[in-house]
């Protein structure tokens, strides 16, 4: 495992902190007026989903782990967990769904996932950045509403609400970015 200074802690880095797997949610640098500056991170642990808020300052040492990666077929849910397989070996994984908060109805069945492993304990799983999905309800377009940056609402397939442009119509295919949950381009 690499050692890294305090302010060079990215969000998405995971770092070992007080015998945890914690992976950095937000970080802000500040620089004081006095004293020496500081990275204020919170953390959120990956093996309980507790946050913790923390402050490193650059001449303190954190450890960085590097997950292994690998791409699992998401199967189906029961339980509430999600239960994963390795495309190559056919092992089976479960995973808490509530690890992926409000992007969970993105996860479709089928879809490749990466699952991120640290001795061979799951931890996490990532969706893909762009996913496919057909609006089941919007406005209908209205002639000469063109104005720049007016968006409306639509619901899609999978009942999650999003901004898109006036001339998206209804059961139109459109590309959603799952980290930001925003309207994309048409599929």
């Amino acid at each position: 495992m690499a050692k890294i200074n305090g302010n060079e802690i990215r969000i998405g880095n995971v770092l070992e902190h007080n015998g945890g797997l914690w992976v950095a949610v937000k970080t802000d640098h500040v620089k004081p007026g006095k004293g020496g500056a500081f990275a204020q991170v919170e953390m959120r642990n990956l093996r309980n989903g507790s946050k913790l808020n923390e402050r490193f300052r650059s001449a303190d040492k954190v450890e960085k782990v590097r997950l292994e990666q690998k791409d699992q077929q998401f199967l189906y849910e029961t339980d509430g967990m999600l239960v994963f397989m390795d495309t190559e070996t056919y092992e089976q994984i479960e995973l808490p769904a509530e690890l992926l908060g409000e992007r969970r109805p993105f996860l479709q069945d089928g879809m490749i996932a990466v699952v991120e492993f640290h001795e061979e304990e799951a931890l996490n799983a990532r969706l893909p950045q762009k996913v496919i999905c057909k609006i089941v309800e919007t406005e209908p377009v209205v002639k000469g509403q063109t104005a720049a940056n007016s968006f409306k609402p639509a619901i899609l397939d999978n009942g999650v609400r999003v901004m898109v442009p006036p001339f998206v119509g209804q059961d139109t295919d459109i590309v959603v970015d799952t980290e930001t949950m925003e309207y994309s381009e048409r599929a």
